[in-house]
């Protein structure tokens, strides 16, 4: 029973928009998960070109298990895992976490691992062969270990924040880019 609870604790509910029931998102909200463009060119857009990127942690280790299930990996194997957030005019906006599998890792594809505090979504966009699959969404409480993370730091919590998550094809490759919303999103349009 234990161990039930900690998974449900440690995980997130993902879902398509289109098999929501009644979303509780406002239109600014439901904007930014929305948007199949890039995220990256928004935000230097909203924050007029004052955007960075602050690098979290990368290294392997093994995936959620949700995002493992999603890119069809077997239990054991590990990613490259990317944590980083998202700043505009100084503030951090978006907490981003991308799972890279080793096999996708071959080739060109290999540049991913040289990205140092360089936007993902800007080689991904500028990528011909780059394909998205569709985009979930979640609200993420307080009880899940991706809130943890992505609201690291913050002296004042909310109860929730919002995501969205999609798998990004490089040649064929898989890779999931989770990107959950920080408070700081709401003074960006």
């Amino acid at each position: 029973m234990k161990k039930v609870l900690l998974q449900e604790k440690s995980e997130v509910s993902w879902k398509l928009y289109s098999r929501l029931n009644q979303p509780e998102l406002s239109p600014l909200q439901l904007s930014w998960l929305l948007d199949a463009s890039s995220l990256t060119q928004r935000l230097i857009t909203a924050s007029d070109g004052e955007f960075q990127v602050e690098v979290i942690s990368e290294q392997w280790i093994k995936p959620m298990l949700s995002e493992r299930n999603l890119l069809g990996m077997r239990h054991n194997m590990f990613a490259r895992v990317r944590q980083v957030r998202l700043l505009c005019k100084g503030e951090p906006c978006v907490f981003a976490r991308t799972v890279i599998p080793y096999s996708t890792l071959k080739g060109p594809v290999r540049r991913l691992l040289m990205l140092g505090n360089k936007s993902l979504g800007a080689v991904l966009f500028s990528d011909r062969s780059m394909q998205r699959g569709e985009i979930e969404i979640a609200s993420i409480s307080k009880n899940n270990n991706l809130y943890n993370q992505a609201m690291q730091g913050f002296k004042q919590k909310v109860s929730h924040i919002c995501g969205r998550r999609s798998i990004f094809y490089l040649s064929g490759k898989p890779l999931l880019v989770n990107e959950i919303f920080l408070p700081g999103i709401n003074d960006l349009k």
